[in-house]
């Protein structure tokens, strides 16, 4: 612990800004963020009103660093990324596998609607974020119907000769092939972004005065689907919106703890639309309670995401979220508890929700227990193998091979932990060759003292593959690593596949019913997919490069004229030596080798 805490804090500043506490070994402990730097720091050396948690915490630490910031607002910033950056220990940390989805609006010409995640490409709008694909399709949907936007890629756009399906069945103007004018199109896709905006009385006014226009011209067919699309609309309405007699924005925030585990729930409405809810599990979080969690989800998530204008919480709004409500105040954001019958009705919903998601939590890991208990009685294990890891070898012909490895703790993925291995130096197709190499490169730093032993190795395969796995494991000194090789049954049929154990000549069923064995198919499943979709990738780059890229003289200007001069890379292929010394910026020294490099 720092030994004079008094001198450190007369050197600290009265201004906003960001603490980072280190232990003895200039290990990161934790980071805070304060509106008054000097006041927030102190409060940590009184000896008082400290959980046990960051009170063992405090007695770590030697040394504190500061950063001064502006605003709170950035100081809110800065934690975010340094809690996401480095990890302290003692922090709360909330981790997403993948950023919440949104409604992407892309900058062409006729912009086009696309489910998208991530920061939106230079032009495009994002609209979000929304709490889960579902919501996100759902409201794609509706904007076809009503709206008729485009959704295709632009290289299939452009290509168009013909309307497409979608426009047949009335979900896309075409403008591909000219059924809508640039000006009336943007008319309409200024309504759909007032409707995602939560504009929704002026989106239906819009329509129905379009509708009269239509009645008193005469154009029936026109007024009758626009009369349908006033109908989609409000039929969403009214099932989505709650009767306030107003469109808000809002998040609600609910926090629950149950056995240890800690949850907390995030609902969205949007526009009076409640599109559902989100749970959030945190590491680090050991012995903290559900407030203390609260304020680290609400600090973390807003320096990501946009603040709507209200964050409901249920919690007394104290001391622990005053600093992040004048922090977020910057953003035209507020801190606030339900107000209303209404608001409580989404806190009571939000919370419940945090309490069945603990509940399926528990649920999930006693049944993955459950099936790792029953897997290792299936194999003689003398322990519960808590962490496997599996490997599949995929290609197509001997093309671009990828080698998978997946990682299950506890029953689950541990999708961080995934790894994929290009294979090269191979004759194309030999997967015992690829095995071999796979197995060497991920087993050869674990038996350097690298890396985390595994519990169990799973090999996608027959007593082949499985018994180059061995060989190479026991030349590493590993031999004592149990492995397991699984195979696929007749047919193909995952009812018929068997276990194939070291030193055996045939395999093992369990029975297709058995929990055990689906923990191993959806093990070898999930490495099956990785593999896939790496080779895949790798595949698709591989024939987007162009041989020429390969020969030497030949830069990004001759391949132009060259491709451009021949139509493509089967004329420059066809063409001979003399052929191509006729391309400016070809000699013939050039062209020979040209030449020889493409037969």
């Amino acid at each position: 612990m720092i030994e004079d805490p008094a001198a450190l804090l007369a050197a600290l500043p009265e201004s906003p800004g960001v603490y980072r506490m280190l232990g003895a070994a200039g290990e990161l402990l934790y980071v805070g963020k304060a509106k008054n730097l000097h006041r927030r720091v102190a409060s940590y050396f009184r000896g008082r009103g400290l959980s046990a948690r960051i009170a063992l915490m405090v007695r770590q630490v030697v040394r504190l660093e500061t950063t001064v910031t502006r605003s709170e607002a950035d100081a809110l910033l800065l934690e975010n990324n340094l809690i996401k950056g480095l990890h302290p220990k003692y922090n709360i940390v909330f981790r997403d596998d993948k950023s919440y989805p949104g409604i992407l609006i892309t900058a062409e010409r006729f912009p086009r609607i696309a489910f998208h995640r991530g920061s939106a490409p230079a032009g495009g709008r994002c609209y979000g974020p929304f709490p889960g694909a579902a919501a996100v399709r759902e409201s794609l949907h509706l904007l076809q119907k009503v709206f008729r936007l485009r959704t295709c890629e632009d290289s299939v756009f452009r290509n168009r000769s013909r309307p497409c399906l979608l426009h047949q069945i009335g979900r896309c103007s075409a403008p591909c092939v000219g059924l809508i004018d640039e000006r009336a199109y943007v008319a309409d896709l200024r309504m759909a972004e007032w409707f995602l905006q939560g504009r929704h009385g002026e989106v239906i006014e819009r329509l129905s005065a379009r509708m009269s226009e239509a009645a008193n011209a005469l154009d029936f067919e026109a007024a009758a689907r626009l009369r349908d699309e006033i109908r989609s609309l409000q039929q969403v309405l009214h099932r989505n919106v709650v009767s306030t007699g107003e469109a808000r924005d809002a998040d609600i925030v609910a926090a629950a703890s149950a056995d240890g585990v800690v949850c907390v729930n995030l609902a969205m409405v949007r526009g009076g639309r409640h599109l559902g809810d989100h749970a959030h599990f945190p590491h680090n979080a050991a012995e903290c309670d559900a407030g203390e969690a609260l304020a680290a989800f609400i600090g973390q998530h807003y320096g990501s995401y946009p603040a709507p204008a209200r964050i409901l919480v249920a919690a007394p709004i104290g001391a622990q979220f005053a600093e992040l409500g004048s922090a977020l105040a910057a953003s035209g954001a507020r801190i606030d508890r339900p107000r209303g019958e209404i608001e409580r009705g989404w806190m009571e919903m939000a919370e419940q929700g945090a309490r069945l998601a603990i509940r399926a939590r528990a649920a999930d890991s006693a049944r993955g227990g459950q099936r790792l208990e029953l897997l290792a009685r299936a194999l003689g294990l003398p322990e519960v193998p808590r962490r496997i890891e599996c490997f599949d070898i995929s290609h197509t012909q001997g093309e671009a091979t990828v080698a998978s490895c997946v990682v299950f703790e506890g029953g689950r993925p541990q999708r961080s932990a995934y790894r994929r291995y290009n294979v090269t130096g191979i004759a194309p197709g030999d997967d015992y060759a690829a095995m071999r190499q796979v197995i060497g490169r991920r087993y050869g730093k674990v038996a350097a003292g690298e890396g985390r032993r595994p519990d169990l190795v799973l090999i996608d395969g027959g007593r082949g593959q499985l018994g180059v796995a061995i060989a190479v494991l026991r030349d590493l000194g590993l031999a004592d690593l149990p492995a397991l090789g699984i195979a696929k049954g007749e047919g193909r049929k995952a009812e018929f596949d068997q276990l194939v154990f070291p030193g055996t000549s045939t395999g093992a069923k369990l029975a297709a019913m058995d929990p055990a064995l689906h923990l191993v198919q959806e093990i070898r499943d999930e490495a099956h997919r990785f593999a896939i979709t790496g080779h895949r990738a790798a595949r698709s780059r591989a024939r987007r490069t162009s041989s020429l890229e390969e020969i030497e003289g030949i830069g990004p200007a001759r391949r132009k004229r060259l491709l451009a001069h021949f139509g493509g890379l089967a004329g420059v292929v066809a063409a001979s030596a003399e052929d191509l010394c006729r391309v400016p910026g070809i000699d013939a020294r050039l062209a020979e080798r040209i030449f020889g490099r493409l037969h």
